[in-house]
């Protein structure tokens, strides 16, 4: 879902960072030689629960066999550990070997030295999402693989939903949400931090993050256009959702699966999280809520268009300092190996590799996903957004909004705070 990016992280992130990417790593088999050791332990973090068991276990088992003497630990990050710890661990002597990351971090790390070459492995890795394949390259460098790609679809049930009358504009969808609300529903699911379900208010009336103007960054949230997406939002948050004020986006198929939401905004791929069986290990809503789950484009406030959403994804990259660094190239093969990105593309995300699309459901949450990733749009391209990510003053200002202060008084600071890191 979700960033890093900047070469203005502060001096305290970046400390030591030219000594630590000199020094010497020994590998668990005790050698410092570019030379893969005989055996070794691999470790490849993944972010969140999105990536399915079967593909987890598909690498390990595949990484495995191939390599005898090695063995693979998986380990899961959260988004938060993105923005608040990568940076640290990929500086350290006992840096992960491959890491997954968002999209909009992968230039951030990338401008910093954390990760390693990939162009080496490029022609093994098949046609990739260009999307994705961009958002991994730097200075025409190859350096973080794509992993899936996905956007976000309005969930509901058709037990708690009409779904023949379904909205065809923002405004009636914002309308619908209140009506749905009781004192037990969120008629839409809308907690303070999310902000990449803000995005789409601003955009579908014109508005902006930030746009270059020569070489200056002009933050564009006070704009009218921002501000007319705002004001609407600000009325979900007061008249359609009873999702905490400062909670995020995390887990919300929890409340969708409690009856507790009637429009959930959310990745097409927590259709999978939603649709789990109540036997799994994360077990979701498949007899009740989840039994007759639809989706929909978010609508714009231009009938029948969808609105432009945030394009979503994860790439995956190899440390810069790895100790198994060409053993780590192989997990990465794995990754964006065909039987691979099938098993991602059957869970609902959008594959890295391009001829794995055919494995996606036919069905209209991967459909409206599809219609909605094709006007979706991105965060400012470049290195130091990530700083604006980290910093946590998109999720602080949206909080205040939340809770009814002034959107234009909100937005003037906020912009303020932005050019002032973009433009450092």
């Amino acid at each position: 879902m979700n960033s890093i990016t900047s070469k203005a992280l502060p001096a305290a992130a970046l400390l030591g960072i030219a000594g630590l990417a000199l020094a010497g790593c020994s590998s668990d088999g005790g050698t410092t030689s570019e030379e893969p050791a005989a055996t070794g332990t691999l470790t490849v973090w993944l972010v969140g629960t999105d990536t399915p068991q079967e593909a987890r276990d598909l690498l390990k088992t595949t990484f495995e066999e191939a390599n005898d003497g090695w063995t693979l630990d998986l380990e899961e990050k959260t988004w938060a550990d993105v923005s608040e710890n990568y940076v640290a661990a990929l500086q350290s002597n006992d840096a992960p070997d491959v890491v997954e990351v968002g999209n909009t971090q992968a230039i951030g790390f990338i401008d910093q030295g954390l990760f390693a070459d990939l162009g080496d492995i490029r022609g093994d890795l098949g046609d990739l999402n260009p999307g994705l394949e961009a958002s991994g390259t730097y200075d025409d460098t190859f350096y973080a693989a794509p992993y899936y790609a996905g956007g976000r679809v309005v969930f509901y049930s058709g037990d708690t939903v009409d779904g023949d009358a379904l909205p065809t504009t923002l405004e009636e969808y914002v309308d619908q949400g209140i009506a749905y609300r009781t004192d037990s529903m969120s008629g839409i699911y809308a907690p303070g931090r999310d902000w990449y379900n803000m995005l789409p208010y601003i955009w579908s009336y014109g508005g902006e993050i930030a746009v270059l103007d020569g070489d200056t960054w002009d933050a564009q949230f006070s704009s009218p256009e921002s501000q007319e997406g705002l004001k609407l939002l600000q009325k979900v948050y007061q008249e359609a959702t009873n999702a905490p004020t400062d909670g995020d986006e995390a887990d919300a198929n929890v409340p969708f699966c409690a009856g507790e939401v009637a429009f959930l905004s959310a990745p097409a791929w927590m259709a999978g999280s939603i649709t789990a069986p109540a036997d799994a290990e994360n077990p979701g809503c498949a007899d009740t809520f989840g039994k007759d789950l639809h989706a929909f484009p978010l609508p714009s406030n231009t009938a029948g268009e969808p609105a432009p959403i945030f394009a979503g994804g994860s790439n995956i990259a190899v440390a810069q300092l790895s100790d198994a660094p060409e053993m780590a190239k192989e997990a990465v093969k794995i990754m964006v190996s065909k039987e691979y990105q099938d098993i991602m593309a059957g869970a609902g995300l959008t594959p890295a590799l391009l001829e794995s699309n055919a494995a996606l459901p036919d069905n209209d949450v991967a459909q409206s996903q599809a219609e909605a990733l094709a006007v979706s749009k991105s965060v400012p391209t470049t290195p130091k957004w990530q700083e604006v990510e980290s910093s946590l003053i998109i999720q602080d200002s949206l909080v205040r909004i939340a809770q009814g202060d002034d959107t234009a008084e909100v937005a003037e600071a906020l912009d303020a705070r932005i050019e002032e890191i973009l433009n450092g």
